[in-house]
């Protein structure tokens, strides 16, 4: 396989090229999606939403708590937590692209009082230790070069007592791993942890792990429903970015279909720092 580790601005190049159109499908939210069966009509905006509140559930934020969102993408789930929590957000992400995005978003919904965004790498964070109440990374930590140093440094931030979730993909089979292979080399993933790996992951950054789930039947097992979904909508993407733009989109993610619905899971994980 490719080699998949990179430098935190070639994953910031990486998520500019594809963030634009992925911000315009999916509702400033560019991770995935969550669809009961076949037959939920949710709209794709929805059903992205869904993980949002699914994950960030799983942190029972109280109001004027600090949280990091710890790439925070074109900023709609950190806006999210600052209105329907009262979160005081710093989201961080080395995409110049998702941080202009993400300012623009607070400037336009009144929130700049609790959300502050930054360019910043979680793997090196410019805050003291036990800064924030609540850390979230939303299928962020799948870039990291040395997932247990980034582990590391979203538990130093944290207080004592402090909480983290994350989302992420998992490996369900590594039946045909030419799939895999494909799917990894496309999202730009040094690892593809199986669950039980997630989970001793975060034990090892010090974490106590609290609760998890795999839902990736109901993620990546939809992947067909996404692409109905993007495809209705091509017409009218491609009347505001162009027909080159949406052609190079579905370019740079075709190998995220490439593995079967059941090889690729998704897990959610909610741990604390002990007090």
């Amino acid at each position: 396989m490719e080699d998949a580790t990179a430098s935190p601005a070639e994953i910031g190049r990486h998520y500019d090229r594809r963030s634009p159109i992925g911000d315009e499908l999916r509702g400033g939210q560019l991770h995935m999606w969550y669809w009961y069966d076949r037959d939920d009509d949710a709209p794709l905006p929805e059903a992205v939403h869904r993980i949002t509140r699914k994950v960030t559930g799983t942190l029972g934020l109280r109001p004027g708590e600090r949280v990091l969102d710890a790439g925070c993408g074109p900023g709609e789930t950190a806006l999210f937590l600052a209105r329907h929590h009262g979160a005081e957000v710093t989201g961080v992400t080395v995409s110049d692209v998702e941080l202009e995005a993400a300012r623009n978003r607070a400037r336009s919904t009144g929130l700049e009082r609790l959300v502050d965004f930054r360019y910043g790498d979680y793997m090196d964070l410019p805050f003291p230790d036990g800064s924030f109440d609540a850390v979230l990374a939303l299928e962020s930590l799948q870039n990291a070069p040395d997932l247990g140093r980034a582990l590391g440094e979203l538990h130093r931030v944290l207080r004592p007592g402090g909480r983290v979730a994350f989302s992420d993909f998992s490996l369900e089979s590594a039946a045909e791993p030419e799939r895999v292979e494909r799917f990894m080399t496309t999202l730009r993933l040094p690892v593809l942890p199986t669950l039980p790996q997630w989970l001793a992951y975060a034990r090892s950054a010090g974490f106590e792990v609290e609760e998890y789930t795999q839902c990736g039947p109901r993620v990546f097992g939809m992947k067909g429903k996404y692409l109905k979904a993007a495809m209705e909508r091509r017409g009218e993407v491609a009347g505001k970015f162009g027909e080159r733009d949406v052609a190079e989109f579905s370019r740079l993610h075709r190998g995220f279909f490439a593995p079967r619905r059941d090889q690729i899971g998704y897990v959610i994980v909610c741990a604390r720092k002990p007090g």
